[in-house]
């Protein structure tokens, strides 16, 4: 009886460690939820290790929109604990010779994808460690060799699982390649001539505020305080789509129902929005790469 318990003992710590020594699986894709693809990801992963703790960031991406999925990723990874595979399969140029890689970045996350520019953010935010491109005669699902159209299920999500799961070291996935990613060109945030100038990469869509990538840290520069009016520009590839004064507020109750103001969204970056309105559908403004803004202090 005693050896019995001993050696049930000894198999719930080996099962604890087990588990604990997997990290999560966060997925992210264009697929969308009305066919069986994500699910087919789920099943792969779950296939690898039965334990895992798997997440999906979203799966209602705008089909091919790799910035989009830069950005999401961006939002969502930081608040994510080191060790976290995340999968994003945004990937227009599926079967064609863009690299299949993983990311770890200096915070300890890391990141199975197609290197066609949905790292971009996330490379910029978190830092690269090492890049590896992932070899596909070890590193792929059985069977699959002649599927060209599915990496997300027979490349990615298998080896997402298998890096989360430990049935794979991080070195194990494939060759090292040089410390850098596809990139996709936007405007950095930036102070110039006391003008702040940045993109929009993305908009909070329920209610057509619009994000930008200026962040508390460079706003204070400009030395705004409650209550002053600033002035806005929103150009796409250079042509400017709006350009209008608001005042810098809390939230958005602090001007009257329909007026426009400037805060500090939830990520603590500078947005634009209408109390109450769609400043995004009133003033024509999308997101993306070839969306600018300019920010600076109204003249008195």
């Amino acid at each position: 009886m005693k050896t019995k318990l001993i050696a049930l003992g000894l198999f719930l710590i080996g099962a604890v460690t087990s588990l604990a020594s997997e990290n999560a699986l966060v997925l992210q894709t264009d697929f969308g939820l009305k066919d069986g693809a994500v699910a087919a990801m789920r099943g792969v992963a779950i296939g690898v290790s039965p334990q895992l703790s798997i997440h999906d960031l979203s799966h209602a991406n705008t089909p091919f929109d790799i910035w989009e999925g830069a950005y999401r990723l961006k939002q969502a990874a930081p608040f994510w604990p080191a060790g976290t595979v995340f999968v994003s399969v945004i990937d227009p140029g599926v079967g064609t010779e863009r690299k299949s890689v993983v990311l770890k970045t200096k915070s300890g996350h890391f990141f199975v994808s197609p290197d066609n520019g949905t790292l971009t953010l996330v490379a910029e935010e978190l830092g690269i460690d090492t890049v590896r491109e992932i070899d596909e005669t070890k590193n792929r699902r059985h069977g699959s060799e002649r599927s060209y159209t599915f990496h997300g299920r027979d490349v990615y999500a298998f080896v997402g699982a298998r890096l989360a799961a430990g049935a794979i070291t991080f070195e194990e996935v494939g060759p090292a390649l040089s410390p850098q990613v596809v990139s996709i060109p936007y405007e950095r945030a930036r102070l110039e001539g006391g003008v702040l100038v940045g993109t929009i990469p993305f908009l909070d869509f329920q209610y057509g505020n619009i994000w930008t990538n200026l962040n508390e840290t460079l706003f204070a520069k400009l030395g705004a305080k409650f209550g002053d009016r600033l002035r806005v520009t929103v150009a796409r590839a250079g042509n400017p789509v709006f350009t209008g004064e608001m005042p810098y507020v809390r939230t958005f109750g602090d001007v009257p129902e329909g007026s426009p103001l400037l805060y500090l969204n939830s990520l603590m970056n500078v947005s634009f929005a209408l109390n109450q309105g769609d400043f995004a559908k009133a003033h024509g403004v999308a997101c993306g790469a070839e969306w600018s803004v300019r920010v600076e202090k109204a003249p008195r």
